[in-house]
């Protein structure tokens, strides 16, 4: 359910993106230090794009570093780490925790009871530095969890309880800025979702699996159905971020609002395309 909230690399400046990647292997370093290896495979886009927009909004103080990793042994990168990377990984390895053991419970998914145990000793140094996040993630996981097992196919419902998650995550801190934070999570967890079970929908049909969208999936303009309602949560995203007096990094936050979230979808509708011409020339 991760990943969706990515740059478009073709439409962004070098600088720009060198430093978007300065931020993400910020983000990996500090899971990898926190967490360890099984932390740093939770690494995400979606909280790159957190850490960039908090950064953007507050200008902390931050730390650039030379470093290396396993994915460029040989040569050090850039890496820029401030305080909201810790936040954005302690959040990162919550909601994995979680997922983990819904699909543990739900699904009886080994790989997903394995991560589940190496994520959770560190579990409770988080529960201790946010109670009432934590608390709300897991019970916002649980609720989406017991209506997926009852079929429930209310798209906005659904959509919702992962978009109060995204919410929680995004309001940093009581201020000013906490309700435009609170509206962009919102909707950006609830285009999360609705990607999710846009790429998701074959497979889930294949498998017997549940999804939202079964109940429309037959629909002759499905995708286009579907790119309206996720285009309707991005441009809530993005007319919150406009409200916010952000200019560091604003570029690369309009590459990811406007140009990036587009990437998956894209592709997924062109696998789709292909699937139904393959299929024609088989029958």
């Amino acid at each position: 359910m991760f990943g969706y909230i990515a740059i478009n690399k073709a439409e962004m400046k070098f600088k720009d993106f060198d430093i978007y990647h300065a931020y993400y292997c910020g983000l990996c370093k500090a899971l990898k230090e926190e967490y360890g290896k099984a932390g740093q495979l939770t690494l995400s886009y979606d909280m790159t794009f957190l850490i960039i927009l908090l950064s953007g909004l507050y200008e902390p103080k931050s730390e650039n570093m030379r470093i290396n990793c396993i994915a460029h042994p040989f040569q050090k990168h850039a890496a820029r780490i401030n305080s909201f990377t810790s936040y954005a990984a302690d959040m990162n390895l919550i909601l994995s925790y979680y997922k983990c053991i819904d699909d543990w419970k739900d699904e009886r998914k080994k790989k997903a009871y394995i991560n589940a145990r190496l994520l959770r000793h560190k579990l409770g140094t988080i529960k201790n530095r946010y109670p009432e996040k934590t608390a709300l993630i897991a019970n916002r996981l649980h609720q989406l969890s017991a209506l997926e097992k009852q079929n429930e196919l209310d798209l906005d419902k659904m959509a919702g309880l992962f978009g109060k998650i995204m919410a929680e995550i995004f309001a940093y801190k009581q201020d000013e800025w906490e309700n435009s934070l609170r509206k962009l999570g919102f909707f950006l967890g609830k285009f999360i979702y609705l990607m999710d079970a846009f790429e998701d929908i074959d497979d889930d049909l294949a498998n017997g699996c549940y999804n939202p969208l079964i109940e429309v999936c037959e629909r002759a303009d499905f995708n286009d159905y579907c790119k309206q309602i996720l285009t309707m949560m991005i441009a809530e995203c993005s007319r919150e971020f406009e409200n916010l007096p952000i200019l560091t990094h604003a570029e690369i936050l309009r590459n990811i609002l406007y140009s990036g979230v587009w990437s998956r979808y894209e592709a997924v509708c062109q696998k789709r395309i292909q699937k139904t011409e393959e299929s024609k020339k088989t029958s």
